[in-house]
């Protein structure tokens, strides 16, 4: 280009030949003015000078970079930051230290300022269902506080429930949960305040069903199916799914359990009830705003009016899961995620969709195929 020009082009024309600016052209001729081309600096430097007067000297540098490699093995504060660099200087009374923000500056250039974690936004509650996310439907989570002991008295296990958009919560003190006991529970709840659409329950044999009978669901299953809730299994080790209701019973015995001293069954139901209640009146707003629920009417009903139930599973390294003690294909290029499985037991059918936290609205579907299934019904006469 500037040789183009040298032999007397002009800028405009050269300038469009070689599909550059007028201004390109005209600053690497005078880049090149008065030199030969073999031996002129065709770099690009980039602006301001390279060198400012106001920096630190480089010696002052390497001190810098030194204290800190220093502090990072053998602090014994375990800090190595600028504030921590700076004190290590001024403790080996240097002349001409820089400032704290100075020294942070060179730290950051040579590139040993670790990148802080980006945290993603949390997904909405409920969002592997888009019912509950989209607040559409309502969901109560319910489990089992075990272990709990009354001094003189027998064990105690505490039924716990809380319905994720409303915080309607409801506890029982009982000796012992069965399955019998947890449905009388679940039909009182939803006779009084209503029915959600999605009931959710970890896998515990008292409500999934037992583990003796592969391909057989419980009698609880049935009921929820009976009453028009659609029962949701979360995964097994899996933290976050259960998060509402694992909060609530950390309160609760906190609360209750460890507050106050119970010599009997029928002191710690009284003091539960009236936490229950106060608990309920603090998120009245919330009960009212939450999504309506149907109450259910007694008898309840022997014949389903919900077919589907749904399983939260994590797919293994090859991309199955391991629903009701079998082995189910889902996806070799999903290996070790989440996916919703809906199972209509009414007709045989296993739907499978992806779930992924960053992208909740996303749910493809992977899979669908038959599946048999069986259930116990909650009332035999």
């Amino acid at each position: 280009m500037v040789a183009a020009l040298r032999r007397g082009g002009s800028f405009r024309s050269v300038a469009k030949h070689f599909n550059v600016s007028v201004r390109t052209a005209f600053k690497w001729f005078h880049r090149a003015k008065g030199k030969r081309l073999d031996r002129c600096n065709w770099q690009d430097a980039p602006r301001g000078n390279p060198r400012p007067k106001n920096r630190i000297s480089l010696s002052l540098e390497k001190r810098i970079l030194s204290a800190r490699l220093w502090l990072k093995r053998h602090s014994i504060l375990g800090e190595f930051g600028a504030a921590a660099i700076l004190r290590h200087l001024q403790e080996q009374n240097l002349a001409g230290l820089p400032s704290q923000r100075t020294v942070a500056r060179v730290v950051a250039r040579h590139g040993l300022v670790e990148r802080s974690r980006r945290r993603h936004p949390p997904p909405p509650p409920g969002w592997y269902l888009p019912e509950v996310a989209q607040g559409r439907a309502e969901l109560d989570a319910f489990d089992v506080i075990e272990g709990l002991a009354i001094k003189n008295s027998s064990l105690v296990e505490v039924f716990n429930g809380i319905s994720l958009c409303g915080s309607l919560a409801v506890s029982w003190p009982r000796p012992s949960f069965t399955t019998t006991e947890a449905m009388a529970c679940l039909q009182s709840h939803w006779c009084a305040f209503g029915r959600p659409a999605f009931a959710q329950f970890d896998n515990d044999s008292r409500f999934q069903g037992s583990p003796q009978k592969p391909g057989w669901l419980g009698r609880l299953v049935h009921l929820c199916l009976c009453s028009g809730v659609v029962p949701v299994f979360v995964p097994p080790r899996e933290t976050g799914f259960q998060a509402k209701i694992e909060s609530y019973n950390n309160l609760w015995q906190l609360k209750v359990w460890h507050r106050w001293r119970h010599s009997s069954l029928l002191g710690l139901s009284a003091r539960s009830e009236a936490f229950v209640q106060a608990h309920r009146s603090k998120h009245a707003s919330r009960i009212d705003s939450a999504p309506t629920r149907p109450l259910l009417l007694e008898p309840v009903s022997r014949t389903p009016s919900q077919s589907l139930v749904i399983f939260l599973r994590r797919t293994n390294a090859e991309g199955q899961i391991r629903l009701l003690d079998r082995l189910v294909p889902v996806d070799n290029h999903w290996p070790h995620r989440l996916v919703r499985c809906q199972l209509d037991v009414l007709n045989g059918q296993l739907q499978i969709f992806a779930l992924r936290r960053r992208q909740p609205d996303w749910q493809p579907l992977l899979q669908a195929a038959p599946y048999e299934i069986h259930i116990v019904p909650w009332c035999r006469s």
